[in-house]
């Protein structure tokens, strides 16, 4: 590894790491990190998961900020806590921003989410042509695997936060 990129890593923090297996055999390594530090792992990211992919090899690396999701308030819930639930911390907000975390390199132009008679959603994610890399269009692949065991992430560790694995079902160019 780089001594430069080895000096930026000390001064970073990892909450957790997740191998999850993707379709046609492959595996993929989820590396949770906190919310403050995602921008400082943004700006060394491409060169750090080139770096994990080499050590790795055969497995794609994502980075996603580990974000907690507040239950929808009720009327008992509301005479013990007595703030206001940040929209940040909402089971869409947090969605979102996963999937924003998930295609960093590039950004998100468009969304379109259909529903299908069985109650399951497809949404289907528009990038910005100008920021599209080959490396994103191999992981697209993986996304769905990552979602869900993100997805699962958060229901392990909150009994409060009933998510739901089929917010983001799929994800294609």
């Amino acid at each position: 590894m780089n001594s430069d990129l080895k000096a930026q890593l000390r001064e970073l923090n990892m909450t957790a790491a997740k191998k999850i297996k993707v379709g046609d055999g492959r595996k993929a390594i989820i590396i949770f990190v906190p919310l403050p530090q995602l921008k400082s792992f943004q700006k060394i990211q491409v060169r750090l998961v080139r770096e994990l992919e080499k050590k790795f090899s055969g497995k794609h690396v994502v980075f996603i900020a580990q974000r907690s999701i507040l239950p929808k308030p009720t009327r008992k819930s509301c005479t013990k806590n007595k703030q206001k639930r940040p929209r940040s911390s909402t089971l869409t907000a947090v969605h979102d921003a996963i999937l924003e975390d998930l295609v960093f390199p590039s950004e998100i132009v468009g969304k379109r989410i259909r529903v299908i008679l069985d109650g399951s959603r497809l949404i289907k994610v528009h990038l910005e042509k100008a920021q599209q890399n080959t490396r994103l269009k191999h992981c697209l692949v993986s996304t769905r695997r990552q979602s869900q065991a993100k997805m699962w992430f958060l229901n392990s560790q909150s009994s409060s936060c009933k998510v739901q694995n089929d917010i983001i079902k799929n994800i294609p160019c």
